[in-house]
C-alpha cells in the first residue's frame, strides 16, 4: 500500500495547487496500479481519483461512471479503518463529490440524496476531516438548490468545527462558500468581505482549488455594489485560471455570470451579454452540464425577451427545461417554468 500512498499525496498536491493535466495523468497511474494488482481498496481509491479529476476538467458524465465504480467497491467494514491513510474516509468523499457531479448533470434529487447520505454516514464515523468534508461539498447542493437556509446553518457548523480543529483550510472554504451563498441573497457587502478574506487564507496554505467558483461570486458581489471594474477584474481571473489549470467544470457558469455583469453597466452591452451567454451554452452542451445549460438557456432567454424575441426565448428555453425528471422543486427550475408561463 506505501506506493499508493505516496502516489495518492502526489495527486493530493496537484488537486489542491490546482494542475488539472497533472492530477489527471497521477489518477490514471493510480487506476492502472490498482488494476494491474486487483486489490479492491486500491481499486475503489483510484476511481475515486479518477472521478474527481475527470469532473473538475470538465468530463463531467465520465467521472461520474467513476464515482458510480467507485461507490461500487466500497465496504464500510472493510474500508473506513483506511480514512487515516487517505486523509478521510473514501465512501463519505464519494458520495461528496458524486452529489455535485449529479447536479450539474441535471439531477438535482439524486444530488441531494447522495449530499444526505454522505453526512449520515461522516456523523456516524466522528472523524473530523471525514465530517468536514460532507459539511462543505453537502452545502454546494443545497445551495444549487436554492436551500439557502439550510446550506447557511451547515456552513455555519463547519465554522464552529473548523475553530475546535484550528483547520485553516477547511475553514477558509466554509468561509468562501458562505460568502458565495450570500453573494446569491443579496448580502453583497458581507460576500465581499467573506470572500475577499477567505480567498486570501486559502492562497496562505498553497490552495487554488475551485478559485474560478469563489472569483465568479466576487465578481457578482463587486457588480452588486457598483464596483464594476473589479467585478470585471474577477472574472478575467477566473477565465486565466480555467486556462492555466484546466479547472473547467464551472465554466459555463463562468461566462453566463460575465454576460450577467455586462447587462449591470449604467450603459449596458446587450451583445455584449449574448457573446457570454452563448459561449456558457456551447460550453455546458459540450460537458453535458444540464443544469448550466439551464441557466444560461435562462438568462439567454430574458435578454431576448427585454428585446421582444419572445418565440426565440421560449424556442431556447422550452426544450432545456423539458428536458428534466426530477428536481422540479428546485430554484432554477421554477425560475425556468415561471419564465415559460410568462412567453407562453
Amino acid at each position: 500500500m506505501l506506493l499508493f500512498s505516496v502516489l495518492y499525496g502526489f495527486w493530493t498536491a496537484s488537486h489542491v495547487a490546482f494542475d488539472g493535466d497533472k492530477m489527471r495523468k497521477l489518477a490514471a497511474q493510480f487506476l492502472a496500479l490498482a488494476e494491474k494488482q486487483g486489490a479492491i481498496a486500491p481499486l475503489m481509491v483510484g476511481h475515486r481519483l479518477m472521478g474527481m479529476s475527470l469532473v473538475q476538467t470538465g468530463d463531467i458524465s465520465e467521472g461520474r461512471a467513476h464515482f458510480d465504480q467507485a461507490i461500487a467497491l466500497y465496504d464500510p467494514t472493510q474500508h473506513r479503518p483506511l480514512a487515516t491513510r487517505f486523509g478521510g474516509d473514501s465512501g463519505v468523499s464519494i458520495l461528496s463529490n458524486r452529489s455535485w457531479a449529479q447536479w450539474i448533470l441535471g439531477y438535482p434529487a439524486m444530488a441531494l440524496a447522495d449530499a444526505e447520505r454522505a453526512l449520515q454516514d461522516a456523523r456516524e464515523i466522528a472523524q473530523a476531516a471525514t465530517l468536514m468534508y460532507p459539511m462543505v461539498h453537502g452545502a454546494l447542493p443545497l445551495i444549487y438548490r436554492g436551500d439557502y437556509v439550510a446550506a447557511n446553518k451547515l456552513l455555519d457548523e463547519v465554522v464552529v468545527l473548523t475553530d475546535e480543529r484550528s483547520a485553516l483550510y477547511w475553514k477558509a472554504l466554509g468561509m468562501m462558500f458562505q460568502g458565495c451563498l450570500f453573494a446569491l441573497i443579496g448580502r453583497a457587502s458581507d460576500a465581499a468581505e467573506l470572500l475577499t478574506s477567505g480567498i486570501t487564507a486559502f492562497r496562505s496554505t498553497g490552495a487554488i482549488m475551485w478559485m474560478p467558483l469563489y472569483l465568479s461570486h466576487l465578481a457578482r458581489a463587486h457588480a452588486e455594489l457598483g464596483q464594476l471594474e473589479e467585478a470585471c477584474r474577477c472574472i478575467g481571473e477566473a477565465t486565466s485560471m480555467i486556462e492555466t489549470t484546466n479547472e473547467r467544470w464551472y465554466e459555463a457558469e463562468i461566462n453566463r455570470i460575465a454576460g450577467e455583469i455586462a447587462l449591470m453597466s449604467p450603459e449596458p452591452d446587450a451583445a455584449k451579454a449574448e457573446a457570454y451567454f452563448e459561449r456558457a451554452l456551447a460550453v455546458a452542451r459540450q460537458q453535458q452540464a444540464k443544469s448550466w445549460e439551464l441557466r444560461a438557456a435562462m438568462s439567454m432567454a430574458r435578454l431576448w425577451r427585454d428585446q421582444s424575441k419572445v418565440q426565440q426565448a421560449r424556442e431556447l428555453l422550452a426544450p432545456v427545461y423539458g428536458w428534466f425528471t426530477e428536481g422540479f422543486d428546485t430554484r432554477d427550475l421554477k425560475e425556468a417554468k415561471a419564465l415559460l408561463d410568462e412567453l407562453a
